[in-house]
C-alpha cells in the first residue's frame, strides 16, 4: 500500500511537472513567437523603407542624369585643348628659320643676320660650329643648348638633325661702331637702350618712335629681351632700315663703355624723382627703357645718372613701354 502511495504521488508530481513543463513551454513559445511576428511587422517595415529609399535614390540619379547635360561638354573639353595646341604650333610662321647641318652652316658662313640659334651639345661642341657659334656669341647672338626633343617641339617634328636658328630681319652693328656713328652725325645724339622688354610689338613700336625723332641707334641685350624677328620689322613699319642696332652680350658693361665716351644714362622710372619736363642736360644721351611689369633693372638703375619720371594727371598710374618711350623722346628731342 505505501508503495503504489509512492508511485501515485510521483506520478502526480510528474504530471504536474509535465504540465508545467508544457505550459511553461508553451507560454516561452508563445512569447518568442509574439516576439518574431513583431520582428518581421518591423523588419517588413524597415523593407518598405528601405525600398523607398531606393526609388527615391535611382529617381534622384536619374533626374541628376537628365538635369546635368552640361556635365558632358565638360568631359568634352580637355579633349579638344590638344587640338587647339595643335592648331597654334601648326600656324607658327617658319619662314625666318632654317634646321639642318647643312642649310645651317651654309646661312652661318654667309654671314646673314642671325637672331637666335637652338643647338645640341654634340652640334656646339663640334669643330664644324663651334668657331662660328663663338664668334656669333661676341656679336650678342643668343645661342642656346637644348635637347633634341625640345628642338623636335620647336620645329614640330621636322628633320632638325640636331640645329636650329632663326635668321634677324636686319644686321645688327657693334657697340663702338654704333659710340662712333652717333658722335659723328650729332653734336647730343639720343641712343635708345632697352631692359627686360620680351614683347616684339613693343620693340617694333619703340623702333618706329626712336626713328621718327631722329634718334641715331638702339641697343638691345643678348638676353631677356626680343630679338629682330619679323614681328618687330612689321611692327616697326619700315624704321629699322633706317636705325642702326646694337646687340650686346651685357648691358651694364655697355652702359660703362657708353659712358667713359661721354653718354649721359637717363633711366625712365614711375619712382623718377625729376620730372622729365624739368629735364635740361644737353649732352649725348642714353635713354633706358624698361619693361611694363618689371621696369628697369636695380642693377641698370645704379648704373643711371638721372631717374626721370613722366608726369601722368589721370588716374592710370603707368604708360605702355613704347608709349613712354615716345613721350620721353617728344620731351628730349623739343629743348
Amino acid at each position: 500500500m505505501k508503495k503504489s502511495s509512492k508511485k501515485n504521488l510521483f506520478g502526480k508530481r510528474n504530471n504536474e511537472n509535465k504540465k508545467n513543463s508544457e505550459f511553461g513551454f508553451y507560454q516561452k513559445n508563445s512569447t518568442r513567437s509574439e516576439k518574431n511576428e513583431r520582428f518581421l511587422s518591423k523588419s517588413s517595415k524597415n523593407k518598405n523603407v528601405e525600398n523607398l529609399n531606393k526609388r527615391e535614390k535611382n529617381n534622384n540619379f536619374s533626374s541628376f542624369k537628365k538635369r546635368n547635360p552640361i556635365s558632358k561638354s565638360n568631359t568634352d573639353f580637355p579633349s579638344k585643348i590638344p587640338n587647339i595646341h595643335q592648331e597654334l604650333t601648326n600656324k607658327r610662321n617658319f619662314d625666318d628659320w632654317i634646321w639642318g647641318k647643312h642649310s645651317v652652316y651654309e646661312t652661318l658662313i654667309s654671314e646673314r643676320a642671325i637672331n637666335r640659334i637652338w643647338c645640341t651639345s654634340e652640334i656646339f661642341s663640334s669643330d664644324r660650329f663651334y668657331i662660328l657659334f663663338k664668334d656669333l656669341k661676341s656679336k650678342g647672338v643668343l645661342i642656346e643648348e637644348v635637347s633634341w626633343n625640345r628642338l623636335s617641339q620647336l620645329t614640330n617634328g621636322a628633320s632638325h638633325q640636331g640645329v636650329v636658328l632663326q635668321l634677324a630681319c636686319s644686321k645688327t652693328i657693334s657697340l663702338e661702331q654704333l659710340i662712333d656713328f652717333s658722335k659723328n652725325n650729332c653734336a647730343n645724339p639720343i641712343i635708345i637702350a632697352l631692359d627686360g622688354i620680351t614683347d616684339p610689338h613693343n620693340v617694333g613700336a619703340i623702333i618706329r618712335s626712336a626713328e621718327a625723332f631722329d634718334c641715331k641707334g638702339i641697343i638691345i641685350p643678348q638676353r631677356r629681351s626680343a630679338g629682330l624677328t619679323g614681328t618687330v620689322a612689321k611692327v616697326a613699319a619700315g624704321a629699322l632700315e633706317h636705325l642702326h642696332v646694337s646687340r650686346v652680350v651685357n648691358l651694364n658693361r655697355a652702359l660703362e663703355e657708353l659712358k667713359k665716351n661721354g653718354f649721359l644714362v637717363v633711366g625712365l622710372s614711375g619712382d623718377g624723382q625729376l620730372s622729365i619736363s624739368n629735364f635740361l642736360e644737353k649732352a649725348p644721351l642714353v635713354v633706358i627703357v624698361g619693361s611694363e611689369d618689371k621696369g628697369i633693372s636695380l642693377l641698370t638703375q645704379k648704373k643711371c645718372d638721372y631717374l626721370l619720371s613722366i608726369p601722368l594727371k589721370g588716374k592710370t598710374s603707368s604708360l605702355n613701354a613704347s608709349v613712354a618711350a615716345a613721350i620721353s623722346l617728344f620731351y628730349l628731342t623739343s629743348k
